[in-house]
C-alpha cells in the first residue's frame, strides 16, 4: 500500500487521493438568475450553447476580470467535462455548474498568484494541485508545467483549461479505479476515448 508522498508498490506515483476542484456543485437553477441573462443573450433555439458561443458569454460576462478572455480550446474543454449527454453543447443547469467551478478556480488561481503578476510559475501550481487534493509526482508538475506555460508562467485561461482537463482525466481514471488504489488497466481503445474526450 502507498502512502501519501511515498512511492507505490511497483514505483508507481500514487499519492492516495485523486484531488478534486474548488468551487463546488452548481446551485439550484432559477428562471430569474442573473446568469441566465448571459446565457439566453448567446444560446440558440434549443437552449444549448456551443464552444463558440460560451466564449462570447464568459467574455461578456467579465468572468475573466483583467484576465484576457478565454480561448475557444478552453472553451472546448469546459464543455467537455460537464457534456454529460456528448452533445457539444452545454444547457443552462451545466452552465450553472461551470459557473461555479471557473469562480472556485478564479479564486484559488488568485490565491496561489503570491507575486500578482497575472500568473503562476511552477511552485504556486504545485502548491495550487497539492490544495486542491492532487497528489503528483515533481515530474507529473514538470510536465504540466512545460504544457500549460509560456517562459515558465502559466496565464488564468491555461490555469483553467490545465484544472478542467486534470479534473476530466481524474474523473475518467476514478471510474475506472473500483478500488480506489490508483491503478487501472486500460484496452488502448478505452484509452484513446478517455483522453481524446477531454
Amino acid at each position: 500500500m502507498a502512502f501519501p508522498g511515498q512511492p507505490a508498490p511497483g514505483g508507481g506515483f500514487y499519492q492516495g487521493g485523486y484531488g478534486g476542484a474548488p468551487g463546488g456543485p452548481a446551485f439550484p437553477g432559477q428562471a430569474q438568475d442573473p446568469l441566465y441573462g448571459y446565457f439566453a443573450a448567446v444560446a440558440g433555439q434549443d437552449g444549448q450553447i456551443d464552444a463558440d458561443e460560451l466564449q462570447r458569454c464568459l467574455t461578456q460576462s467579465g468572468i475573466a476580470g483583467a484576465y484576457k478572455p478565454f480561448n475557444l480550446e478552453t472553451c472546448r474543454l469546459m464543455i467537455s467535462m460537464l457534456d454529460r449527454d456528448m452533445s457539444g453543447t452545454l444547457g443552462f443547469n451545466e452552465f450553472q455548474e461551470l459557473w461555479a467551478v471557473i469562480n472556485g478556480w478564479k479564486q484559488h488561481f488568485i490565491s496561489f498568484d503570491n507575486d500578482r503578476s497575472g500568473t503562476v510559475d511552477r511552485q504556486e501550481l504545485e502548491k495550487a494541485l497539492m490544495n486542491m487534493g492532487f497528489r503528483l509526482s515533481p515530474q507529473a508538475v514538470t510536465a504540466i508545467t512545460r504544457r500549460y506555460s509560456t517562459h515558465g508562467k502559466i496565464s488564468f485561461d491555461d490555469y483553467i483549461a490545465c484544472c478542467v482537463k486534470l479534473r476530466a482525466l481524474t474523473e475518467c481514471f476514478r471510474r475506472r479505479d473500483a478500488s480506489q488504489q490508483g491503478f487501472v488497466n486500460f484496452q488502448y481503445d478505452d484509452f484513446i476515448q478517455c483522453v481524446m474526450s477531454v
